[in-house]
């Protein structure tokens, strides 16, 4: 693969010598976040520009190509875009940094769905050109990570995670390819990171078969992970041994493909005695020999599903979440219908927010809106202002549809004072999840959430009502903004906490946060009113399930009279709620 060293002139050793491994599709995404402090970055380009140094580069050799991320992703430079050292340095050089939040997981999809594709300098997946990714970061994801780390490994891309300081080791090794021992990198410091690198050095920088061994290729020897193989100059064949090389004969100069009947899709390519087909890149050779089918057309195009893609033969399809549907336009998914919820969304109206901000925060909570399913018996959605006081400007019961939800949101007023986000907390749980303000009762199974939008540091404890809301069995999401404090957005957020909360940089670049809500919002449990805890609790029944009248009626002992009389109940029970 690649090879890392020391830094000769930290370390007073002659350099170290260069890969020669083989061709490499390297593609670096280094944490730009504001935790980052500007010298430590400065130390993260040194570190990148160490290891470029060290690297066999070139459009036949190893590709490189380079991301930074904090809240958004950037390309640096693509994988097609420099072939000499100098250049990358250059481009290095002139980062610079975001200085937002850590979306990781926002990061890996770029790099599997652009940075790898054809278009943006990758070998084909058919050539077998090891296709690896070095994530620097030092802090934890904002986002999910696991499941887009696990989509990028299979899709073929070797991933190895290397923290810095405050980096979190569980995020790191989801992140990682195994086996993790040899994937997975800790730094005590920025300080260090130019100093660790020759431990990737054994890890990443494999044998080169063609000079550590005797190949025996009479003109050539290709170098290729874990093994080798020989080629001949131009004018020459390779003979049935796999080491000599012959000089073709004159039957070799004849163009057995322009005689048309070679039935190739794509490309025919002549060989003396005959001809062989080729497929265009991002296709693959079928067992006839004849025909090409696309290998990954995901991986390939800007395909536009909303969740995930799936490469079909010659095509591809759009899927959503489970318990979510496509749209008719094939590529977004539909509101949340698999479930029905309680959903109680505190918003934070202090005057840190400014007015122009609030109005992108009502925004923000009618793009939740959006993809709810809300009706009475469906999901109901309250909604509590706060700042030095709390106000509740429509409770759960108030609003039967989407439409009219968004309305009176966008006639909420401003509040404009403290921070007082314990009070809300408390008036959240007290009040807002009462059966009185339109929760339904907790025999119901419907989930309970709580929703907490701040920008700043709250200005009284919030630590027992956040407590004491989770215990009370709300699952509660915190999305901060701005100033918003970590260990206080971390305090509100329910288990696992990476999953319940969200942190942008600013109000304008905070919409991305909605596309991780509709993903964890959207309960899988909670069906409504017609839920019940067991199949078979026939004294329970809303809706009439016939298994249950067997399993009842296999164990009573009444007469007959009596069991018949508690049938008819039942039915109309069930009539009277259709």
């Amino acid at each position: 693969r690649l090879g890392l060293y020391f830094d000769p002139v930290l370390l007073g050793a002659a350099p170290a010598v260069k890969c020669k491994t083989g061709p490499l599709d390297i593609v670096f995404v280094i944490d730009s976040s504001r935790s980052v402090r500007p010298f430590e970055f400065e130390t993260m380009r040194r570190f990148l520009i160490d290891i470029i140094q060290n690297l066999e580069v070139g459009p036949n050799a190893t590709r490189v190509g380079v991301i930074q991320y904090s809240s958004q992703v950037q390309n640096i430079f693509s994988l097609k875009t420099f072939f000499k050292r100098a250049d990358m340095e250059k481009a290095i050089n002139s980062i610079v940094p975001l200085a937002q939040g850590t979306m990781t997981g926002l990061a890996i999809q770029y790099a599997m769905n652009l940075a790898f594709t054809v278009q943006e300098g990758a070998r084909p997946l058919h050539k077998k050109i090891p296709r690896v990714v070095v994530i620097v970061t030092d802090g934890r994801p904002q986002d999910r990570v696991t499941e887009v780390a696990a989509q990028a490994r299979d899709a073929g891309i070797e991933i190895y995670a290397v923290g810095v300081q405050r980096a979190d080791m569980n995020s790191l090794r989801a992140m990682a390819s195994h086996p993790l021992e040899e994937h997975v990198f800790l730094v005590e410091s920025f300080d260090l990171i130019q100093q660790f690198g020759i431990q990737f050095q054994d890890k990443l920088c494999g044998v080169d078969m063609c000079t550590e061994m005797d190949h025996g290729c009479q003109h050539t020897c290709v170098s290729v992970p874990g093994s080798f193989y020989c080629e001949c100059n131009p004018g020459y064949k390779l003979n049935t041994d796999g080491k000599t090389c012959s000089r073709k004969t004159i039957d070799a100069l004849i163009n057995y493909c322009n005689f048309g009947n070679h039935s190739c899709q794509h490309k025919c390519l002549s060989i003396p005695n005959g001809y062989y087909c080729r497929c265009n890149d991002g296709f693959t050779l079928q067992a006839d020999g004849k025909a090409c089918q696309a290998s990954d057309i995901c991986n390939g195009i800007d395909h536009g599903c909303e969740f995930k893609c799936v490469s079909t033969v010659g095509s591809y399809h759009c899927i959503c979440p489970e318990g979510q549907q496509l749209h008719a336009d094939g590529k977004t998914c539909n509101k949340c219908k698999s479930g029905h919820v309680d959903l109680v969304l505190v918003i934070d109206g202090s005057k840190s927010v400014r007015p122009q901000n609030f109005e992108l925060v009502k925004q923000f909570v009618n793009q939740i809106v959006d993809f709810l399913d809300v009706s009475p018996h469906g999901t109901r959605v309250g909604l509590v202002q706060y700042s030095s006081r709390v106000r509740t400007e429509f409770p759960l019961n108030q609003y039967k549809t989407a439409e009219d939800i968004k309305k009176a949101v966008l006639r909420v007023e401003y509040m404009e004072k403290g921070t007082m986000t314990g009070l809300a907390l408390k008036h959240m749980l007290e009040h807002s999840f009462s059966e009185a303000e339109g929760a339904r009762p907790l025999s119901q199974n419907i989930p309970r959430i709580g929703l907490v939008f701040t920008d700043g540091r709250s200005q009284d404890d919030l630590s027992e009502w956040a407590r004491k809301a989770k215990e009370s069995g709300i699952t509660m999401f915190a999305v901060g903004v701005g100033k918003a404090v970590e260990e206080e957005l971390r305090e509100i957020a329910s288990e696992p906490v990476e999953q319940h909360f969200s942190y942008s940089a600013d109000f304008s670049t905070m919409t991305h946060i909605v596309d991780n809500l509709k993903v964890n919002i959207c309960p899988e449990e909670g069906k409504g009113e017609t839920e019940i805890r067991s199949p078979c609790e026939c004294e329970a029944l809303v809706q009439f399930q016939p298994r249950c009248l067997v399993s009842a009626s296999t164990s009573l002992t009444r007469p007959l009279a009596q069991m018949m009389a508690r049938l008819e109940d039942l039915e109309n029970q069930i009539a009277n709620k259709k």
